[in-house]
This record gives structure tokens, C-alpha cells and sequence, in this order.
């Protein structure tokens, strides 16, 4: 079967590998659509840690159901997802419930291959029934999980003031659940477009700009002085999570979703005297999961309308480094293999 392979940074071979072996406790998938995420990105450009090549990339994936030696309750040519986290379910995470920060954790297409391919085989307790969702609604349940965890995580409360730092694909999902969880939501970001999309498809109705804005006075006006009691991060850019301590609440809660190779270097008086909640939120769990195929199936949230660039997965190689260019106004982009 054919597979895209990243040999290492900046390099992309189109390969034929053999097809999955099926094992007992596994499906195989017949992979029909693979979202493009910020970490595929980073492992192009070399930026993404905890990741090794060659790889085959993809991890937010929809797909179709093929066989199984199981009982999966699962038919042939049946549409569903997966949580793409293979987790031990020995470790303490992972006995308490916290398989998404499980020590040994394996994310498909980070640390083993993933679904730039034609099929896959997946353990079986990792499925998701698709309850009506189209496969690209499924292909964007991943990402979406990611923000949804991470608002769970902050337990945010009706009314609250919510900064988003970052308006890619996880800071939009994560703006979505703030919003179903009732924030007044203020979003920043450096790219005009971006935060013009948050106002007309998200109905943000505060957006700053911090490339061109005093972000500082921005929120203050916006806010009445007090500044947002929750900020999360979405950028996985050092700068801008080391810089954005500055902009919350005394008592607030900084949850960092997005993720960066180096240090977090925040000044400790600033720290201490907000006695700030510090966070991070990785991946995401089944709940998260369920929640976010209800929200889609509720008409909660659009996912498809984040989907900006759609190719065939042949066309993959010639225009994964255009997405790269910010000019490219690249939101989500989504490759189909049917």
C-alpha cells in the first residue's frame, strides 16, 4: 500500500509499505481523510519534540471500518474515528483515568506511524462510533478534543473573562468550548485574518491583534481593570507563553495547551503574587472525545467550517510547505484518500 513518509525535516517520499498485519484486539481501517495539525508542521520543519524519523505523519484521521477477529460492534464499510493515544493502562496515569498522560504514551503519527497511508490497524478499544458524522466532521474530532480537554481542565465558570492565546486550529476549537462553557471569550493573535475569522464564524467579540495593539491596555479596557482570570495558550511559542503571565488576573489560571521544546522562564514575583494556577493539558481522553461527536452531532459546533484547503493525498508532497506560509491563510487543511 502507498504511504507519504517524512525522512526527516523538510523531506516528504511517497513509498509502498506492506499492509498492517490484523492482531487479535485490533480493527483494520481503510483511512479516508487526515486532518493537518500544528505538529504535523513542527515535524516538517523539525520543531516538534518527542518525535523521531522517518515517520508517517497523521493522527487526526476518519476512516472506515474494514474487519476485525473481534466483536467490535462495528460493520464493514461503516464510518468512525479513533483516539489516536495508545496508552499502557499499567502506569499511575493511566490507573487513574488519565490515559491522554500516560508515562509511556505512543501518539500515532508523533511516535509511531500514523495515517498519511491506506489503511491502519487500530486497538479496538480506541474506536468511536461516528453517530452521523460526515468524515470530515470526524477527521476534526481530534484536534477538537484537544481544545475541549483543555477547557475542562480550567473549569471555567459562567461569565468568566478567557484569554486565547493563539487563533490556529486548537486555539479555535478551544475558543468554541469556552464559549459553550459561557466565557467572554478575547482572543490574540499576530495574523489579521485569523482573528477576522474568530469574529465572523466564531462571534468573538474581542479580538486583539498583538503584532500591532498594546495588548496590555486592550484588556484592561475590555475587562474593567481586572485582566482574564483564565488564559490559555495555544501558540507553542516560547515568546508568547513566557510574555503572557503578564496578562492575567491575580488568582487566575494559565493552562498551556500548546507545546514548545524549550524552557518556561516566567519572572516568580509576578508568579507568586497572583498565586497563579499553572496548567498544562495534553491530548485528550474519551470523555473529551464523546463530547465533542455530541457537540458536532447537536449542532454545537461546525467543525467543517475551519476547513480552509482541501487536497488528494497524492497532491500531499507538492503543497505541504505552502501550508507553512502564514500567507497561505491555512486554517485547516484536510487530505482526502478515497
Amino acid at each position: 500500500m502507498k504511504a507519504l513518509v517524512c525522512l526527516k525535516p523538510g523531506e516528504f517520499e511517497y513509498t509502498q509499505i506492506e499492509e498492517p498485519r490484523l492482531q487479535p484486539g485490533y480493527s483494520m481501517l481503510k483511512i479516508k481523510r487526515i486532518g493537518i495539525c500544528g505538529t504535523d508542521l513542527h515535524a516538517y520543519r523539525g520543531t516538534q519534540p518527542y518525535f523521531n524519523y522517518p515517520r508517517i505523519l497523521g493522527h487526526e484521521l476518519a476512516a472506515e471500518f474494514v474487519t476485525s477477529n473481534d466483536d467490535t460492534g462495528f460493520s464493514p464499510g461503516e464510518s468512525l474515528t479513533f483516539i489516536p493515544y495508545l496508552s499502557c493502562k499499567k502506569c499511575i496515569a493511566c490507573r487513574s483515568g488519565k490515559t491522554n498522560c500516560c508515562s509511556s504514551i505512543q501518539v500515532i503519527g508523533v511516535h509511531t506511524d500514523g495515517g498519511m497511508t491506506d489503511y491502519i490497524s487500530i486497538p479496538n478499544d480506541l474506536l468511536l462510533k461516528s453517530k452521523g458524522l460526515s468524515y470530515d466532521e470526524l477527521a476534526l474530532v481530534e484536534p477538537l478534543a484537544i481544545g475541549a480537554h483543555g477547557v475542562r481542565r480550567a473549569d471555567i465558570k459562567a461569565g468568566e473573562f478567557v484569554l486565547v492565546s493563539g487563533a490556529g486550529p486548537i486555539g479555535l476549537g478551544t475558543i468554541a468550548f469556552a464559549k459553550i462553557a459561557r466565557a467572554k471569550v478575547i482572543v490574540t493573535d499576530m495574523n489579521e485574518d485569523r482573528l477576522k475569522f474568530c469574529k465572523e464564524q466564531l462571534n468573538v467579540e474581542h479580538t486583539i491583534n498583538a503584532s500591532t495593539e498594546n495588548v496590555t491596555q486592550r484588556l484592561q479596557d475590555i475587562t474593567s481593570g481586572d485582566m482574564p482570570t483564565v488564559i490559555f495558550d495555544a501558540t507553542g511559542n516560547q515568546a508568547a507563553i513566557n510574555n503572557a503571565l503578564q496578562y492575567l488576573a491575580h488568582g487566575g489560571r494559565y493552562i498551556l495547551i500548546g507545546l514548545q521544546k524549550n524552557e518556561l522562564i516566567f519572572s516568580h514575583p509576578e508568579f507568586h503574587k497572583r498565586e497563579t494556577t499553572l496548567m498544562s493539558s495534553r491530548n485528550a481522553t474519551r470523555q473529551d472525545f464523546e463530547y465533542v461527536i455530541q457537540c458536532i452531532s447537536n449542532k454545537g459546533i461546525d467543525p467543517l467550517a475551519l476547513i480552509t484547503h482541501r487536497v488528494k493525498f497524492e497532491e500531499v508532497k507538492n503543497v505541504f510547505e505552502q501550508w507553512l506560509d502564514p500567507a497561505s491563510g491555512v486554517i485547516k487543511a484536510i487530505v482526502e484518500n478515497d
